[in-house]
């Protein structure tokens, strides 16, 4: 029940931490994939990858914060792949604090997932087991003094998946949300913090139960399950994959 043989994927903001390893995750199980991201170099290098392991791969750059670049994105995703069974909005405008990071946030983190949704509407309907994974964060289910425009995007997400959800299920069309905690890998955020900010990076770490940062093919594992047959009665949830972060407050 977890072979995707046949399904045809789109993992927006694919191109390295948890968009790629999705994407690497789903065409693994026979899945087509398509990609896309605004680094032409990390896009490319992940497009490889995916060619090792999956028959039908598509990449394309994106700025996924500009409306008429993701319409034209998912058509010609859904073009290279033959239609799209399940989209994953994995991108986000994450960045310091300032007044431009609130729009950033809003833009990609909510408004390219609404977009990304409408556009691959009509395809999703015509599948028999459509699927949209929206990836947001702990950080939009709790106070946060330190990004907040950030946490509140992802709690606008987290709320949008509920609404998306119940829309959408007269037309077969399950959606789910994951959170994740506090993820480390290579180019991410995390990873930098080891050297630009060392006791942020103590502190965060120290905050999680299991004693170390979560790896992005753990988020990748769920976005399997979420989309699987296995799931096949879930929609309008939003799971956690923390190590217990969020219990420590």
């Amino acid at each position: 029940m977890l072979d995707f043989t046949g399904y045809k994927v789109v993992v927006t903001g694919g191109s390295r931490g948890i968009g790629r390893a999705t994407a690497l995750a789903f065409a693994g199980k026979g899945a087509a994939v398509s990609i896309c991201a605004r680094g032409e170099s990390s896009l490319r290098q992940t497009e490889t990858e995916l060619s090792r392991q999956s028959g039908k791969v598509h990449a394309a750059i994106c700025d996924l914060a500009d409306a008429q670049a993701i319409q034209r994105y998912i058509a010609e995703a859904a073009a290279a792949l033959g239609g799209i069974d399940v989209l994953i909005n994995n991108a986000t405008g994450f960045s310091d604090e300032t007044v431009d990071a609130w729009k950033d946030c809003l833009a990609v983190d909510v408004m390219a997932a609404v977009r990304a949704a409408d556009a691959a509407l009509p395809h999703l309907a015509r599948s028999g087991h459509a699927s949209i994974i929206n990836i947001s964060s702990i950080s939009g289910l709790r106070a946060s003094a330190r990004t907040p425009a950030y946490a509140a995007a992802k709690a606008a997400l987290i709320q949008y998946t509920t609404s998306q959800a119940l829309v959408l299920a007269a037309k077969a069309i399950r959606v789910n949300c994951i959170a994740p905690g506090s993820v480390e890998f290579p180019g991410g955020y995390w990873e930098s913090c080891k050297t630009t900010d060392p006791d942020l990076y103590k502190a965060t770490l120290d905050s999680i139960p299991f004693g170390r940062y979560g790896r992005a093919e753990e988020i990748a594992n769920v976005a399997i399950f979420l989309a699987s047959p296995l799931a096949s009665w879930i929609t309008g949830q939003t799971v956690v994959a923390d190590g217990g972060q969020l219990l420590t407050g």
